[in-house]
């Protein structure tokens, strides 16, 4: 695909697209992808019409749905320039780089269950929102924001504060205190935590996101398929972090920014795996005979993924993977399918977790799981399904319950005998971006089911 077409897709009938293109991507869970050049990237610019476009199909459609839902009259984001609410960029159009001076977003359900979106500000943010007051100084802003909530006299107000969950809690102490001061008492005590609704919104995607999003998993997939390759690595002379390099100048060079520093490390034959260990791995030249793991993320049009695949690098006179590791990646998906199997609407996160754990234990299976939502942060609010250093159950975040139209990183690893290494445990670790669409998980841009292998 290339520019010209994803610039018609993102101009033309989103919705449909959305379950087209999504479905689509079921058949390929294998889907082998070989370069990120098979992906357009739009221009900085060319970004900002389609992200604004899908900002306001977000206001339009999504909020006033989970604001009924969180049973929330009115919501206020206010921030200050230096320290943003985490939930404000999410919300404003682009470009938009700060909360200028102090900015105060009021969402306001109406009887009709239509939200008004307004802006208290000194300069007006425009559409979608329309200004409630805008040009005096900060003591006139505070009043305007008072006497706004007071003529509009909503039963439950909420604000962004939040003991568990950071993304939820973007109202600071100060702020906090100014808002109850210009309110009268009885309208300070109508203030509520606006939690469940800042998780509602940022971990659903609207369909506009479900059709891009398979395209912006793609390009992340296609860097990993050429930093796995010939392209970058000569056996004997790349290092692990010359592939880490190369993996963070190529996404720069789209112009896509990564959310952590791409990880690559490598496992070899006489370097033990301890069963017992969370991550096996070291870093250091790459041989023939290595097996090679990395950890890559990316956001793009205010999507993030995360992703991790493995490669091979193959002996002298080796015409393909070794048996045992071919089996091992099978195993690894079979572990996948434990987890995805036990997605189901209203399930806790805790309980996905024991179900899958079960399932490997049975199976024989030295299985870890460490899923997590995705959106437009990498790491997102939603339901925590396992951690690395905690296959336990979790308190508040495990407990969330999935909903339908919800993406996650479908990560965690297995560790596997190879009778090429002697018996020596191999550690696949695996990270997919999936949909739950409520009734099943379709990775957006198909799974690695097989090795990269530089050949």
């Amino acid at each position: 695909m290339n520019t010209q077409q994803l610039k018609a897709i993102l101009g033309a009938g989103l919705a449909t697209l959305a379950l087209t293109m999504t479905a689509s991507a079921e058949p390929a869970q294998g889907r082998v992808i070989e370069s990120a050049d098979d992906f357009a990237v739009l221009s900085t610019r060319e970004r900002v019409e389609p992200e604004n476009r899908m900002v306001r199909e977000r206001l339009e459609t999504l909020l006033p749905r989970l604001m009924a839902e969180t049973d929330l009259d009115m919501w206020l984001v206010i921030n200050r320039e230096y320290a943003e609410d985490p939930v404000y960029f999410t919300l404003v159009p682009q470009p938009s780089f700060a909360a200028r001076r102090t900015t105060m977003l009021v969402f306001h359900r109406k009887a009709d269950g239509t939200v008004d979106r307004l802006s208290v500000n000194r300069y007006p943010l425009g559409e979608p929102y329309q200004s409630a007051w805008a040009g005096g100084d900060l003591d006139a802003q505070w009043k305007a924001l008072g006497e706004l909530i007071v003529s509009r006299n909503p039963k439950r107000i909420g604000v962004n504060v939040s003991r568990e969950w950071p993304v939820a809690d973007g109202l600071t102490a100060a702020l906090h205190d100014r808002l109850r001061e210009v309110l009268p008492t009885e309208f300070a005590a109508r203030l509520v935590p606006a939690e469940s609704l800042v998780i509602r919104w940022l971990e659903t995607r609207s369909q506009s996101e479900l059709a891009v999003y398979p395209h912006i998993v793609g390009i992340a997939r296609g860097v990993i398929a050429e930093a796995f390759s010939s392209r970058v690595i000569t056996p004997g002379v790349t290092s692990t972090q010359d592939v880490a390099w190369y993996i963070r100048q190529r996404f720069e060079s789209l112009g896509l920014p990564i959310w952590f520093f791409p990880d690559v490390n490598r496992q070899r034959q006489g370097v033990p795996c301890e069963a017992d260990s969370p991550f096996c791995g070291g870093s250091g030249v790459i041989e023939p005979g290595d097996v090679l793991h990395t950890d890559v993320g990316i956001c793009y049009l205010k999507l993030c993924t995360d992703t991790q695949e493995m490669g091979y690098v193959p002996r002298l006179g080796e015409v393909e993977v070794p048996a045992g590791l071919q089996a091992a990646m099978q195993t690894g998906n079979r572990w996948q399918d434990f987890l995805t199997g036990n997605f189901a609407t209203g399930r806790s996160g805790n309980d996905v977790l024991a179900r899958t754990r079960a399932a490997a234990q049975k199976a024989g299976i030295n299985a870890s799981v460490y899923t997590h939502a995705l959106g437009m942060f990498g790491h997102a609010p939603g339901p925590t399904i396992g951690m690395w250093d905690n296959q336990g159950p979790t308190a508040v975040q495990g407990d969330w319950p999935l909903y339908p139209n919800t993406v996650y990183a479908i990560e965690g690893n297995i560790k596997q005998a190879v009778p090429e290494w002697g018996g020596q445990l191999v550690q696949m670790k695996l990270e997919q971006s999936a949909l739950f669409d409520g009734e099943r998980v379709i990775y957006l841009a198909g799974r690695q089911t097989r090795w990269h292998v530089v050949r």
